[in-house]
């Protein structure tokens, strides 16, 4: 049949599987382990396969389709599912057509994009399809309907790839993905699915007239196809023999038409028009013979038509005596168009599509439920710190008022009041004040290091710049890349955010330390032995305890004692209660996605939220409205216990209420500073990510840097006249053959170029389960759009005090995310409200945490 078959893109192998499993991680931080570790066994079969498809392609067999078929599918199900903004893998593909020049070049285009990874998949799987179908043989059934069959669905994926290149390559694309050359493609594809049928209608000797109309429906796509590719922009890209062989097949389709049509008039006894149309298909011939680069193209057709016609006159001369007509004037057939331009359908595999990434939530999902899980901690850690606060506010008040230990000396003379020694013992059981120490110690430790992980990633970020700045300046508008400042606003801004975040927690440190100094004596003496304790409390002086420990007033003061103690028990349930509230939305925006198209992310959660919150909120409301009265109630209790008694302030009840405040300072300061180091710690996490995103950046720009100067020194040494060789769109790069697998970006991280050293950790030791930065380098298309940082851990934290970009919502205008509110450590709004009065209401409205 001596069909045509596209030649293919030639990829370079990248390893996806570290830079995937990163960006997995830092963007769906919730996942249980057994999801994970299912993932990232996912993700190493997604690797697997494209090594195993990119490459299966050249085998031009048909077992290769499938697996192309599956790689496709996995990617498209894959992108659903991540910001595949930040994916930061080089894919480079080479042009198609191109067949390099006489120093070796190749046009080919890299690019961080999984759409254009889909892309050049998509256009190796159509002209995969071509091949396979041009080996059919035309001897039998089976063949020809597969080659039939895989023309239509080649053509329907070069008529889908003119929107979907246009859409993911937003710059020059190589010469084979160009607009004009798919509509070629795709008409050739076309034109020799038809001719597929003309060959099935011959073979299965049906009508004459079908023939003919199916020959003239061939020749008018044939005739398209030339057009098409004798077009100024892509002429220069087929092979030699292409031009004439679709010549030659459309002038031979059109002699077919003429031939079986002139039969059409024979059985009609129209000799004169059998003749005219005889006549006409005899030129075609010739004329087909003469374009096509093989003389003998349908030389049987040619040889039955010229003795057709010979009869023919022979038989008009000496019998009929018609006129022949002139061709001109003559009706055609008709068309019977039967190839057809097949759809894209919703999934390539033929044995069905099984997702590996099931567990995964589409992206637009992932984003909701991550804003929805903001709004729910900003509402849980409201009610957390109006707990807290209450609690601070009350301690403040009974340490004023030396309680309960006034009532237990009363009671018990000169020993140590028992709740004395009951806060002595859990302060001594929890490190005392040696393990507040040392966690205070630890902080400036914790500090230095996430700020030298930050400050790394600004220096690899200004070595990459002065770099790119230096080499425009060097090769002035030859440099076409994008300058550095345009894609690292976003880099920079985050970077400045998390510095901010970084001093706000210096600040807060600083809080604490003060207030571990004001409280220190105390914390002391509630760290020593009981009767090194005991020494150190001065002796009773002054009152008749006894009669005061039995009057109405202390009875009051030891059950409104209770009743504070309760209060408190409540209040740790419904923070245990807020802490672990749990509100799985995933069905209802999946739903809504799918019936939509969109999710009303915030009419949804909210609505959801406040139904599970809701009671909490109420129990909240009326526990603090329970102090309130409970204060008063104390208060004055403790006036007529006073009056009765005729205790007075000395020493001792001063020295009691020292300890009793030292011991709440303790225990705030011992969950502060716990929360404390998970932020760091957390934050160090984050910065990693942070920096490993800036070095794989950095690392493609490097990459994409090495390409482009290779391409400009070559430059002046390409000599090849332009009338052969297609125009090379000033971004592409342009390797040496000798030098590919060395300046590959795809093999970078097996050791084929040293990623930047920069992406190390510069700090001398990893902590546990923390992830090391991927060094995995990619180059930036010109689609990228900035970096958008992981969501913060979730759970209630104190040091969180600024705004704070929550999760990856898209990309907005200037790349600035919408703010959420990370917590607020008690004190860190500064000045005055550092050194209010316990109990004081705080003048700041609290920012929401973790």
């Amino acid at each position: 049949m001596e069909l045509l078959s596209v030649p293919l893109k030639k990829p370079s192998e990248v390893d996806i599987a570290k830079p995937l499993k990163t960006l997995i991680q830092s963007n769906y931080r919730n996942l249980e382990a057994d999801k994970l570790n299912a993932i990232n066994e996912a993700v190493s079969e997604l690797n697997q396969l494209r090594n195993s498809a990119i490459w299966k392609v050249f085998e031009r067999q048909e077992a290769g389709l499938e697996v192309n078929y599956r790689y496709y599918d996995q990617l498209c199900a894959l992108e659903s599912k991540i910001p595949v903004q930040e994916l930061q893998v080089p894919f480079k593909w080479k042009d198609a057509f191109d067949k390099g020049t006489i120093f070796g070049g190749r046009i080919s285009l890299t690019l961080t994009s999984i759409a254009y990874e889909r892309t050049c998949v998509l256009f190796n799987i159509a002209a995969l399809q071509s091949c396979v179908a041009s080996g059919q043989g035309s001897d039998n059934d089976e063949g020809l309907k597969m080659a039939a069959k895989l023309f239509q669905q080649s053509a329907g994926i070069f008529s889908f790839l003119k929107t979907l290149a246009s859409a993911t390559i937003q710059g020059e694309p190589t010469p084979d993905l160009s607009q004009d050359s798919l509509t070629a493609l795709g008409n050739l594809m076309l034109a020799q699915a038809q001719e597929i049928f003309v060959i099935k209608a011959i073979k299965d000797n049906m009508k004459e007239l079908v023939v003919a109309k199916l020959c003239a429906q061939c020749e008018e796509l044939f005739s398209e196809t030339l057009r098409s590719m004798q077009r100024d922009s892509v002429r220069t890209l087929w092979e030699k023999d292409w031009i004439p062989h679709v010549a030659g097949r459309q002038a031979a389709m059109h002699a077919l038409t003429m031939l079986y049509h002139s039969m059409v008039s024979k059985a009609n006894k129209a000799f004169g028009e059998e003749i005219s149309r005889l006549q006409k298909s005899v030129e075609l011939f010739r004329t087909a013979q003469s374009r096509a680069s093989k003389p003998t193209l349908f030389q049987d057709y040619a040889t039955r038509a010229q003795k057709a016609l010979a009869d023919a006159k022979k038989d008009n001369d000496f019998i009929y005596n018609e006129i022949i007509p002139d061709i001109s004037n003559l009706p055609g057939p008709g068309k019977a168009p039967l190839a057809k331009v097949l759809p894209m359908p919703a999934h390539l595999s033929s044995d069905g599509f099984t997702d590996i990434f099931g567990a995964l939530v589409p992206v637009a999902v992932n984003q909701a439920l991550a804003a929805c899980d903001g709004r729910k901690s900003e509402m849980v850690n409201g009610e957390i710190m109006r707990l807290r606060e209450a609690t601070t506010a009350m301690n403040g008040l009974l340490s004023s008022l030396n309680l309960p230990a006034i009532i237990e000396v009363t009671a018990s003379g000169a020993s140590l009041p028992p709740s004395l020694q009951e806060k002595a013992a859990a302060v001594r059981e929890k490190g005392g004040i040696e393990h507040l120490k040392g966690v205070i110690d630890r902080l400036p430790e914790l500090f230095t290091r996430n700020k030298e992980i930050l400050d790394e990633a600004f220096r690899i970020l200004d070595e990459e710049r002065d770099s790119d700045n230096q080499l425009r300046a060097q090769f002035k508008d030859r440099w076409t890349r994008t300058p550095s400042e345009k894609l690292t606003a976003t880099f920079r801004a985050n970077g400045d955010k998390y510095r901010t975040i970084i001093n706000n927690a210096t600040a807060a440190d600083k809080v604490i330390r003060e207030k571990f100094a004001t409280h220190r004596h105390g914390l002391e003496l509630l760290s020593m032995a009981v009767d090194q304790l005991a020494k150190e409390i001065p002796s009773p002086t002054g009152g008749n305890a006894a009669q005061a420990s039995n009057s109405s007033a202390a009875q009051k003061l030891r059950i409104l004692m209770e009743a504070v103690e309760t209060l408190k028990a409540e209040r740790e349930v419904i923070e245990s209660e807020l802490k672990t509230l749990t509100i799985d939305l995933k069905d209802r925006f999946l739903g809504a996605l799918a019936k939509e198209g969109v999710i009303n992310e915030p009419a949804i959660s909210l609505s959801e939220i406040g139904k599970v919150i809701g009671p909490l909120q109420e129990q909240v409301g009326e526990n603090l409205a329970r102090q309130q009265t409970l204060a008063s109630d104390i208060q004055l209790a403790h006036e007529k216990f006073t009056a009765e008694s005729g205790v007075s302030t000395d020493q001792r009840d001063r020295t009691l209420s020292e300890l009793a405040a030292a011991y709440d300072v303790f225990t705030e300061l011992h969950g502060y500073l716990q929360e404390g180091e998970t932020f760091y710690n957390g934050l160090t996490e984050i910065l990693l990510v942070f920096q490993s995103k800036i070095s794989d950046f950095c690392f493609a720009r490097k990459t994409e840097k090495e390409e482009l100067m290779k391409d400009l020194t070559h430059e002046s040494s390409r000599q090849a006249p332009v009338a052969v060789t297609p125009v090379i769109p000033t971004h592409h790069t342009s390797t040496s053959a000798s030098a590919e697998p060395a300046a590959s970006t795809a093999s970078a991280p097996m050791g084929a170029a040293a990623p930047p050293a920069a992406a190390a950790a510069p700090y001398p030791q990893q902590i546990a389960a923390m992830p090391m930065p991927n060094v995995y380098g990619g180059t930036m298309g010109p689609g990228f759009t900035g970096y958008v940082p992981p969501p913060m851990p979730q759970g209630f934290n104190p040091y969180g005090t600024l705004p704070y970009p929550n999760s990856y919502t898209g990309f907005p205008p200037g790349g600035m995310m919408p703010p959420a509110y990370y917590g607020t450590y008690p004190g860190a709004y500064g000045g005055a409200a550092q050194h209010q009065q316990p109990g004081a209401p705080n003048p700041n409205n609290p920012g929401m945490g973790w």
